[in-house]
Formats: C-alpha cells, sequence, structure tokens
C-alpha cells in the first residue's frame, strides 16, 4: 500500500500553534467579530487536528500489523504446499487425481503449466502472453480450497504430520482468511481517518487552512500590512495538499 507523506499535514497544524501563540500575545487588541477566529476556538481546532493527525498513525500503525501478520501466515503457504503434495503422492493416489493437485500447486507457487512457445522467427518479437502466476492473495487462498478439496477425494491421505492434516489444513485457510480480511479493513480505516483529517484542515471556509489565512487577515486589517505583527504571521505557510 503507498503511504501519503504525512509531514506536510502536520506542519500546518505545528504552524497553527505559532499562529495562536502570536495573536494570543496581542492581547485585548485581538477581537475578532468572527467567532472562528478567536484564539479560544482556535486552541480547540489545534487540538482537534492534532487529533486527526494521530489518528491516522495509529490507523498506520495497525495496518503495518495487518500486513505483517498477513505476510507471516502467507509465507508458510508454499512450502506447506509442496509438503502436501509429496505427502499425496506417498499415499499412492492415482495418477489422475495427483495431476489435478498438481494444477492448483503450480498456481501457488505461481509456475506454468508449461513453457510458452519460441517464435521461429528469431528476429521476430516475442508472443505475448497472458499472466498465469495468479499470485493474489484472495487467488492464492482459493488455489489453496482447491487443493484441499481434490485432497477430501482422496481417502488415502491420512497423513501424521499435524501441518498436513485436512482439519488443520481447513483452519489453515480461515487463519489466512482473516489475515488477509483485517488488511482490508486496516486500509478502509486508514482511509476514513484521512478522510477526516482533511476535512479538519482543508475544507473550504472552515478548514485549518482557510481558518489560518483569515487570522493573517485580520491581524494586517489591526496593525497593517507594514507592521511587524502582521510580518510575523504572513510568513508562516498554511498550504492545502491535495490527497
Amino acid at each position: 500500500m503507498k503511504k501519503v507523506i504525512e509531514t506536510g499535514h502536520a506542519k500546518n497544524v505545528a504552524n497553527l500553534g505559532k499562529l495562536i501563540e502570536y495573536v494570543d500575545s496581542y492581547g485585548a487588541t485581538y477581537n475578532p467579530s468572527r467567532t472562528a477566529l478567536t484564539v479560544a476556538n482556535l486552541k480547540v481546532l489545534e487540538t482537534d487536528t492534532k487529533n486527526a493527525l494521530d489518528e491516522v498513525i495509529d490507523k498506520l500503525a495497525l495496518y503495518d500489523d495487518a500486513v505483517n501478520q498477513r505476510h507471516q501466515a502467507f509465507a508458510e503457504l508454499k512450502p506447506r504446499a509442496t509438503r502436501i503434495m509429496a505427502a499425496l503422492k506417498a499415499s499412492g493416489t492415482s495418477v489422475e487425481l495427483l495431476d489435478d493437485a498438481k494444477g492448483f500447486n503450480r498456481k501457488i507457487q505461481g509456475q506454468r503449466a508449461a513453457k510458452p512457445p519460441l517464435p521461429s522467427d528469431p528476429n521476430s518479437p516475442p508472443p505475448s502472453t497472458v499472466s498465469v502466476s495468479q499470485q493474489s492473495y484472495d487467488q492464492l487462498i482459493q488455489h489453496l480450497k482447491g487443493l484441499i478439496a481434490i485432497l477430501k477425494t482422496e481417502p488415502n491421505y491420512a497423513p501424521n504430520e499435524d501441518e498436513l492434516k485436512l482439519s488443520n489444513l481447513d483452519t489453515y485457510v480461515a487463519d489466512l482468511l482473516d489475515k488477509n480480511n483485517k488488511v482490508a479493513i486496516a486500509i478502509a480505516a486508514i482511509s476514513n481517518a484521512r478522510i477526516d483529517r482533511d476535512k479538519m484542515l482543508y475544507t473550504k471556509t472552515t478548514g485549518l487552512v482557510d481558518i489560518a489565512q483569515a487570522v493573517k487577515l485580520y491581524v494586517k486589517s489591526i496593525f497593517g500590512s507594514k507592521s511587524s505583527q502582521y510580518g510575523d504571521v504572513s510568513n508562516l505557510p498554511f498550504k492545502h495538499i491535495k490527497p
């Protein structure tokens, strides 16, 4: 999952804190008629936007953990499938059933059933081929389910090794499904947290950036464009950051 750099959003919030320090130092002179620009409401906005940034960070941490757990679970799939095939072959199963199982194992391993044909003319471009790796997490789970379904039709497949037993393979599939689903849930949570953050920072008129720009204009109206007060606040950058 591509992560959006969060530093720009944090910079906007940090600069709001600096802006608040400046206008708070003006005392009673800073007395805007617009309630959203008052020091009290600016401080509430600062707290709320900080919390929104923290929420994104927390959701990113949960996503990273979910991805790591999924990776660890799926790392076992290919070697376990190899062991399954060895156990199935050792069980004395039929050639036909073994061939069916090999088809699913090839998909799990990301292998082709046969190499694509070479062009007869060495100077001609290679033929276009469709990818058959089918290595997405969802597809890998389906391949394993297909392999297990074949194993269940072979009465001689009864290994003593726990990792290869049918009951434990069903449990393994359930675990893969759960870990894959948790990643999807984590992605949705990050998206929602970012939407909430962006609303608070970038909504027209009421978002942090537009409020900060309005504060600058109010300071300009109080002290004038040539004043040191306006010079201080005008140098604080607030930028709209595209999602």
